[in-house]
């Protein structure tokens, strides 16, 4: 079955790398890197989730995600973020559009591909990531966690995924920056490209849309019953 649909990520793909959108963002906020890393591995520990996961699925607010990461920050640090400016306000400082890349996109519509967006991403920022990309001049299906509750790698967001654009998973080749993303979208079946830099995903991009089909996945072996539950 032939590929007529490339699906990308937003944050890290259509965008700068998100190391370097994060040190600018501890920049911005008067912080050392490894302190505010630290502030979200503490706050994911304390809640048992990450602070941007809850964040991405509308589990939180914004100012909610916030407050969590400030209460582990040494004291007298990250106090531009206790004076009313928002999180979002300082991340997409350090972000930028990945014009190469959009533009490669353009030229994969211009040739008669569908497009189609599945990012992980925030309620508060929708206006902020819209304005930064052509959106609806290039995807056809925006597909975003924290409208569906969901967020990669969950399987259950690429299978809606697939249903909005009513298509099979062999038709679909997703890029994503993640390793775990494209993992899971391999695991249903979707051909994936891991985004490192944009000149060797675009030739990754070219050569998956040349390549004829995967064989499908061999059926798996019988199970034999164990001597207990494990």
């Amino acid at each position: 079955m032939t590929v007529d649909t490339v699906v990308v990520d937003y944050g890290g793909v259509l965008t700068n790398p998100l190391a370097e959108t994060f040190a600018a963002f501890a920049e911005l906020a008067g912080l050392t890197v490894p302190a505010l890393a630290g502030a979200f591995a503490a706050a994911t520990a304390r809640h048992g989730i990450t602070p941007m996961a809850a964040l991405e699925t509308g589990e939180i607010t914004e100012r909610r995600m916030a407050e969590r990461v400030l209460a582990h920050l040494p004291e007298g640090t990250g106090r531009v973020l206790e004076n009313g400016r928002g999180f979002g306000e300082l991340w997409f400082r350090g972000r930028r559009a990945n014009a190469p890349f959009l533009a490669e996109l353009r030229a994969l519509r211009a040739r008669g591909y569908r497009l189609a967006l599945l990012t992980n991403n925030v309620r508060e920022w929708e206006p902020l990531w819209r304005a930064q990309l052509p959106v609806d001049e290039l995807f056809e299906v925006v597909v975003d966690s924290h409208r569906e509750g969901v967020r990669k790698p969950d399987p259950a967001i690429y299978r809606i995924l697939l249903d909005r654009l009513g298509t099979a998973p062999e038709r679909v080749l997703f890029v994503d920056d993640t390793e775990e993303n494209c993992a899971a979208a391999t695991a249903l079946g979707i051909r994936s490209v891991l985004f490192t830099d944009t000149a060797s995903a675009v030739a990754a991009i070219t050569g998956a849309l040349a390549a004829p089909p995967p064989p499908p996945p061999a059926a798996p072996a019988a199970l034999v019953p164990s001597g207990g539950a494990r």
